[in-house]
């Protein structure tokens, strides 16, 4: 079942200027949980809410799926703007229309246990990467997977038991960046597609989610949990919102109540200049 508001709760959408950390409230809400914002080339802003998907203007304006089911907050826009891909409540990804139309399921049936989590599509559009999440016994193992945009087989990308998430591709399509618990609580890793050879990013005393490479190779963004806590939960204080620069300095920029639905999926703005959040006070 989609999220939805406590009482007293709202939703709140901001874009942070990177250069300034200026905070610029866009839109709000007391009535929709809305969450994970993506750009589109245009500087129009998407959030998924109640199993729908909208464009944010004055309002939240409707984005038709064409009989995909209830979405979650893994989606992702296309390089040129036209489709939006999007994870569904039957474990699936499905391709749609930006402007609104008849879905198209991606991924192929690997099984009832196996749900597909979008989270990046290659600076090409061709590739999408995904995170796929299946039993062993009582085992959830969740691996970095890619598959063709247009459908087809899919890849692979790591295959070991460490709970794996959040996987995007970098500007230049060589690299995946993800977040892992391969050194113990959730740190940011990067993959190199050719060779599957693996970096660590970040070694600290936070639990660090979701990698956003900006577009222009200069930083990434990512959303930091307070030590020791487990998954990506919501409603959570000292959530905090970071830049890792290219010279290695971690830049803090906002401490905020959120956590699941603040940042999931790629938000900066294309001229790398900003990226957009969600908080949810009470």
């Amino acid at each position: 079942m989609p999220r939805t508001l406590r009482p007293g709760q709202r939703s709140e959408l901001y874009v942070v200027d990177v250069a300034t950390n200026t905070h610029r409230l866009v839109f709000g809400s007391d009535e929709v949980l809305f969450e994970a914002p993506n750009w589109l080339p245009d500087g129009t802003l998407v959030v998924n809410g109640n199993g729908l998907l909208f464009r944010v203007t004055d309002a939240l304006e409707e984005i038709e799926l064409g009989g995909v089911p209830a979405i979650n907050n893994d989606h992702v826009v296309s390089p040129d703007g036209r489709t939006v891909y999007v994870s569904a409540a039957d474990g699936h990804v499905y391709a749609v229309p930006i402007e609104g139309g008849p879905g198209r399921r991606v991924t192929n049936d690997r099984g009832p246990g196996f749900h597909h989590y979008l989270h990046g599509v290659s600076p090409d559009g061709t590739t999408l990467a995904y995170i796929g999440l299946e039993w062993v016994g009582d085992q959830r193992i969740t691996n970095v997977w890619t598959i063709p945009a247009a459908g087809g087989a899919d890849t692979k990308v790591t295959d070991d038991d460490f709970a794996d998430d959040g996987s995007e591709y970098g500007p230049d399509g060589a690299s995946i960046y993800f977040n892992s618990e391969r050194a113990g609580q959730a740190q940011l890793f990067r993959i190199r597609v050719a060779d599957r050879h693996v970096e660590q990013l970040t070694d600290d005393e936070r639990v660090n989610w979701f990698p956003h490479p900006a577009p222009d190779g200069s930083a990434i963004a990512y959303v930091s949990f307070p030590p020791g806590t487990e998954g990506h939960p919501a409603d959570i204080d000292d959530v905090r919102l970071r830049l890792l620069l290219k010279d290695g300095e971690i830049r803090e920029l906002i401490t905020l109540f959120g956590g699941q639905g603040t940042m999931n999926v790629p938000s900066w703005s294309p001229d790398s200049a900003s990226f957009a959040y969600v908080t949810y006070p009470l």
